[in-house]
C-alpha cells in the first residue's frame, strides 16, 4: 500500500506539541494543531465582554501556546513564514476535522488516564488506516491501545520525539501488540527520509531507549560527583567537547531540560523496573530531592545547578546547597588531549589518566558500558540502535559501545571487572570467537556483532547515504594536510576539508584547485562537502593575522588573490561543483557556496558573510557577488538603489541565516538553483546525484561576466550618508563606518561617474584592494587579535 502524508494532526499544543507540529510544517506539511478548551475566562477576556463561547476564548490555549513557540530561541521553525501551514482549533469544536488528516498524533500530558480518554475521542472521526501514534516519554504504549478497535491498534504506535522536535534527530518508533510491519517499516523510512531523524524502533520497555541510557548516565553522574568529590564546573568539563559531548555537558543540560523531567523519567524507571540490576542508581540523592524542594528546576525557574545573578554566573555547591561564583575547571589528563583533535581518539588516553579525571572516566564508562550491554537483548535487540539513539537523542558525538571499540573491548572488560560491575556472557563470547571490535568497516558499509548470530552483518538502510568516515581511505584520491578528496563513485569526486574547524587556509585552497584539475581531466563532476560538525567557519584568520602584523603585504596580496582565484575556478570550471553547507558556513564558507554551480544545504545551515565582526569586508569574491546579484534583479523603472542597499546591509550586518530557508531571504541560496534537504546524513549523497545529474544533462563550462550593472557615485553618495548617519546616531563606531564605506566602494563599482556595466575581475579587484587597506588598519587587527583569543567579535 502506497501511504503519503500531507496532513497531520497534532493534540496538545504545550512546548512538544507546538515543536512537532512546527516541525512537520518546516517540511511542507498541513497540521491541524488543537488543544482543550479553556474552562474559565481571564481577567482581560472578561473586560472585553467575552464569554466562554467566544471562538477567540475557545482557542485562547492552543492559540498562546502555539505563538511562545513561534517566538522561542532557538526557533522551532525554519522560517516564519511556513507558519501559515499550520491551523488552530480545540479538541470540543474541531475534532470531527480529523477525518481528514493522514497521521494523527497525540501529545497531551503524561498521564495514561488522560491518554486513554482522548483516544476514545480519536476514534469517532478517525477513519480506517489513518496513523495514530502517541508521542509519551515513558507509559508503556500497550496500555494505551487497551479497548481500542482492531483496525486502531494495527495503525498505532509509540512515536518518541525528542524536545526540541527541530534540533534533536532521535525518532524512537515503538511498537503495540498489535502494529503492523507496514505501519512501522513507513514510519522508519518517513522519519529518515522527511523528517531528517534517526529512525530507531524500540522495545516497549520504561523509558524505551534514549532516556533508559541517558537517564541512567546521569544518574550515575549524579552519585559519583558526590564520590569524588568533584563540583559541578568539573563535570561538566569533563563531560562536554572533550569527549564529543554538548557544550552544556552534564548539569547545564539538566538545567536547560528541567530537573522535574528528568525527576519524572527517573522514578518511572526506578518504579518500573524493578529487575534492572542498577536499581537502585535510579533513586534520587538527597542534594536532588532538596533542589525539588526548593523548585530550583533550572532555566524555567531561574535557578538550578546554575544561576546567574546580572552578568555573574553561580554554580550550586552540592554540599552546602548555596550558590558561589563558579570556578574554572582544569585537569592534566585533560592537557594530554589537546593535540587529538577528534573525541573518539581521546578516550584511551582519558581512561589511563593518573589524576580525578582519569578515576571519574574509568568509573563511568565502566558503569556505561557494564549497562549497556546488560540492556541486550531487554531493551533492543541490536547493539547498533543503542549508540545510534545516544548520539541522535542526546547529541553524543559517539555511542557508548562505539566508545567502547576505542578504549578497546577487552580493555573496557578489565574496567568493568574493576569497578565490581559485570558484563554478559555475549561480550565474553565475542572475544573468544576472535571478533575484536562491535563495529567494523568493509567495503564502505558499517557492520556491528550480531548477538544470535555470532558474526558481524551489516547496519540496514545505509544504501541512502555515504558516510565518509567508512571510504576515507579506502576511497582516498589526494590529501594534503587541510583535506582529502574520494572517489564517490559514477565520476564523481568529494573534497573533504581536515583543518581545525574546517577553515579555509593556503592547504584547502590548494586542495580545492587539485580536485577541479582532477574533476576536469578524468571525472565528471566534483562534491565540496564534510560531515563535520561544521561546515566551515571561514578563512583562516590567524593566517591573515600574522601577514598584517608582520607588515607582509605584498604576500597577503597574493594571499587574497588565491583565495579569489580559487572561488572563481569553482564558478568557471569546466565540470559541475556542488557545495553541500552544513552547520555554520561562514565568511569563506559562505563564498564558496555563492559560487558553486549549485547549492545542497542541509536545513540547519546557518550561513552569512560575517567579516564585519574581525574590521575587514568579505574579500573571496563575496563582496563582488553581492554587487553582482543586485545588478541580477534590478529590472527596468526599478528603484535599483533599494536593492542595492538590501544586498549591502545583509553583508554591512554580517547577518546569518538561521536556517537554510533563511538564506534565501538573505540573497546567499537561490531559489530555482539551490536546494535544501532535511536529513544531513544524506546530503552527500544527494549532493553527488545533483552532480551527476548535471554532468550527465551535458555541463557546458560558464562564460565568464563583463556585464554586472554597477551605479557608481549615485550609489555610493547614499551608502556615505547613511554611514555618516549611523556614526552621528552613535549607532557605529568610527572604526564600523570606515569598514561600511569601503564595503560601500566596492558595491557600487567605485566613484564612476554613471551606471556601468564592469567585468568580474573589476569588482575583485577594488574588493581585494580594499580587504588589504583594511588590513593596514591597527583598529582591524585589533578585532582580529579579539577573535582569535576569545572566541567573538570586538566593538572598537
Amino acid at each position: 500500500m502506497k501511504r503519503t502524508i500531507k496532513k497531520v494532526a497534532v493534540i496538545g499544543s504545550g512546548i512538544m506539541g507546538s515543536g512537532i507540529a512546527c516541525h512537520f510544517a518546516n517540511i511542507g506539511v498541513e497540521v491541524l494543531l488543537l488543544d482543550i478548551v479553556p474552562n474559565a475566562l481571564t481577567d482581560a477576556e472578561t473586560k472585553k465582554g467575552l464569554t466562554l463561547d467566544s471562538k477567540i476564548v475557545r482557542n485562547r490555549l492552543v492559540n498562546e501556546h502555539f505563538q511562545n513557540a513561534l517566538k522561542s530561541k532557538p526557533s522551532p521553525i525554519y522560517h516564519q513564514k511556513f507558519a501559515s501551514r499550520i491551523t488552530t482549533g480545540n479538541t470540543t469544536d474541531d475534532m470531527a476535522k480529523i477525518a481528514n488528516v493522514d497521521w494523527i498524533i497525540e501529545v497531551v500530558v503524561e498521564r495514561l488516564d488522560i491518554k486513554k480518554m482522548v483516544f476514545e475521542q480519536i476514534e469517532k472521526y478517525r477513519k480506517p488506516g489513518t496513523l495514530i501514534t502517541s508521542n509519551t516519554s515513558g507509559i508503556p504504549i500497550h496500555f494505551m491501545s487497551e479497548g481500542r478497535s482492531e483496525d486502531f491498534q494495527k495503525h498505532f504506535c509509540g512515536t518518541h520525539f525528542f524536545n526540541p522536535a527541530r534540533y534533536l534527530k532521535l525518532f524512537e518508533i515503538i511498537p503495540g501488540p498489535q502494529t503492523s510491519t507496514e505501519v512501522l517499516d513507513f514510519l522508519t523510512i518517513y522519519g529518515e527520509k522527511f523528517l531528517g531523524k534517526t529512525s530507531v524502533v524500540a522495545k516497549d520497555t520504561p523509558a524505551f531507549i534514549g532516556n533508559r541510557i541517558g537517564i541512567f548516565g546521569i544518574q550515575s553522574l549524579f552519585h559519583l560527583v558526590k564520590e569524588l568529590g568533584l563540583t559541578i564546573e568539573e563535570v561538566d568539563k569533563l563531560t562536554g567537547p572533550v569527549i564529543g559531548r554538548p557544550k552544556s555537558a552534564t548539569f547545564r543540560t539538566v538545567d536547560v531540560v528541567g530537573l522535574d523531567t528528568l525527576v519524572h523519567v527517573a522514578n518511572g524507571i526506578y518504579e518500573n523496573c524493578p529487575n534492572d540490576e542498577q536499581h537502585e542508581l535510579f533513586k534520587l540523592p538527597d542534594f536532588i530531592n532538596k533542589m525539588m524542594e526548593n523548585k530550583w528546576l533550572g532555566s524555567k525557574t531561574g535557578q538550578g545547578f546554575y544561576k546567574k545573578e546580572g552578568r555573574d554566573i553561580l554554580s550550586l555547591d552540592l554540599d552546602t546547597l548555596e550558590y558561589r561564583p563558579a570556578k574554572k575547571a582544569s585537569f592534566a589528563t585533560l592537557e594530554l588531549t589537546k593535540t587529538i583533535d577528534k573525541p573518539i581518539n581521546r578516550f584511551k588516553v582519558l581512561v589511563k589518566g593518573k589524576d580525578k579525571a582519569g578515576e571519574f572516566y574509568r568509573r563511568s564508562f565502566a558503569a556505561m558500558f557494564a549497562y549497556v550491554s546488560n540492556r541486550i537483548p531487554e531493551i533492543s535487540d541490536e547493539l547498533y540502535k543503542i549508540d545510534d539513539a545516544m548520539k541522535a537523542g542526546f547529541g553524543w558525538e559517539n555511542g557508548p559501545f562505539e566508545i567502547w571499540d576505542a578504549i578497546g573491548v577487552a580493555n573496557g572488560i578489565e574496567m568493568i571487572k574493576d569497578e565490581g560491575l559485570s558484563s554478559p556472557a555475549w561480550v565474553s563470547e565475542m572475544l573468544g570467537a576472535g571478533i575484536s571490535s562491535f563495529y567494523s568497516v568493509k567495503e564502505g558499509a558499517t557492520y556491528f556483532y550480531n548477538i544470535p548470530n555470532k558474526t558481524q552483518i551489516k547496519v540496514p538502510g545505509q544504501d541512502a547515504f555515504i558516510i565518509l568516515n567508512n571510504i576515507r581511505e579506502s576511497k582516498k584520491v589526494w590529501s594534503n594536510s587541510g583535506a582529502i578528496i574520494q572517489d564517490l563513485g559514477d565520476g564523481i569526486l568529494n573534497l573533504e576539508f581536515q583543518s581545525k574547524m574546517n577553515t579555509i587556509g593556503g592547504d584547502v585552497l590548494q586542495a580545492i584547485n587539485k580536485a577541479i584539475d582532477l574533476s576536469e581531466k578524468e571525472y565528471q563532476g566534483l562534491v565540496i562537502g564534510n560531515q563535520g560538525a561544521n561546515f566551515s567557519v571561514g578563512a583562516n584568520i590567524g593566517m591573515i593575522f600574522m601577514m598584517a602584523v608582520e607588515q607582509e603585504y605584498e604576500e597577503l596580496n597574493m594571499a587574497i588573490k588565491m583565495f579569489q582565484d580559487t572561488m572563481m575556478r569553482v564558478r568557471y570550471s569546466g565540470i559541475p561543483v556542488v557545495v553541500a553547507p552544513h552547520g555554520m558556513t561562514l565568511g569563506g564558507g559562505c563564498e564558496m557556496s555563492m559560487h558553486a554551480d549549485k547549492v545542497v544545504a542541509a536545513a540547519e545551515t546557518y550561513i552569512g558573510l560575517v567579516e564585519f565582526g574581525v574590521g575587514v569586508i568579505p574579500g573571496g569574491g563575496g563582496s563582488k557577488e553581492m554587487a553582482l546579484r543586485a545588478s541580477d534583479l534590478f529590472r527596468k523603472n526599478d528603484v535599483e538603489l533599494n536593492v542595492l542597499q538590501e544586498y549591502f546591509l545583509t553583508v554591512a550586518m554580517a547577518k546569518v541565516s538561521t536556517s537554510a530557508h533563511e538564506a534565501f531571504d538573505l540573497g546567499i541560496l537561490q531559489h530555482g538553483k539551490d536546494v535544501v534537504v532535511v536529513n544531513k546524513d544524506r546530503q552527500i549523497a544527494e549532493a553527488k546525484k545533483h552532480a551527476l545529474l548535471m554532468a550527465e544533462a551535458g555541463y557546458t563550462q560558464p562564460i565568464r561576466r563583463s556585464d554586472v550593472k554597477v551605479l557608481g557615485k549615485q550609489a555610493l553618495g547614499m551608502f556615505l550618508v547613511g554611514t555618516d548617519q549611523m556614526e552621528a546616531g552613535k549607532y557605529i563606531s568610527e572604526h564600523d563606518k570606515k569598514i561600511a564605506n569601503k564595503l560601500a566602494y566596492v558595491m557600487a563599482g567605485g566613484d564612476l561617474s554613471e551606471p556601468t556595466l564592469v567585468s568580474e575581475q573589476y569588482l575583485l579587484d577594488i574588493e581585494r584592494e580594499a580587504f588589504l587597506s583594511l588590513c593596514t588598519e591597527r583598529k582591524t587587527l585589533e578585532r582580529i587579535q579579539f577573535m582569535l583569543t576569545k572566541g567573538k567579535p570586538l566593538r572598537n
